[in-house]
């Protein structure tokens, strides 16, 4: 599994891209660190799908070794959604490659839903007082439109993948 992080990320938990990771692929996630009410949170997301995963009050600790971390948010997150575990392929702790991000149309869906994950959090009063599995299934059923390919929701477009990549 290839892991393309933002440099924020890769700043945090003090890890160095790997130059040898091959080019972009459908089949690749990106992750990306924000702070929201003055804590770390990670937000996951599917390259092929753009299917996220939404991690609040995240400390540095979790984040080593990242493989682990990653893998337990994405197999929780397909269990949620009633989703086989082989959804997006062998999630293997210990095959995880660190590389840079490699597409900003991806970077940009993923800034919208920052975005919005900070006015529901606002809204509920907070970080501490939100539902994140809300925000998680909410995130993954707003519509998106990854790379011109027209409007689709993440949660359908993993129901079908890997034929949404046809």
């Amino acid at each position: 599994m290839i892991l393309r992080c933002t440099a924020r990320l890769l700043s945090v938990i003090k890890e160095r891209a790997d130059s040898s990771v091959a080019g972009p692929s459908p089949e690749d996630w990106y992750g990306n660190l924000v702070w929201i009410d003055r804590r770390k949170c990670l937000l996951l997301t599917h390259a092929q799908t753009l299917f996220p995963i939404f991690a609040a009050d995240v400390r540095t600790a979790d984040l080593r070794p990242l493989g682990s971390f990653v893998v337990s948010l994405i197999a929780g997150a397909l269990e949620s959604e009633v989703l086989s575990p082989e959804t997006f392929g062998c999630l293997d702790p210990q095959d995880v490659h660190l590389a840079k991000t490699a597409d900003r149309s991806i970077l940009g869906c993923m800034n919208d839903m920052v975005l919005m994950t900070r006015h529901v959090i606002a809204a509920t009063g907070g970080l501490e007082y939100c539902d994140v599995a809300r925000i998680n299934r909410q995130l993954r059923r707003d519509i998106h439109s990854p790379r011109g390919r027209g409007y689709a929701r993440p949660i359908d477009m993993a129901r079908t993948w890997p034929r949404a990549s046809d």
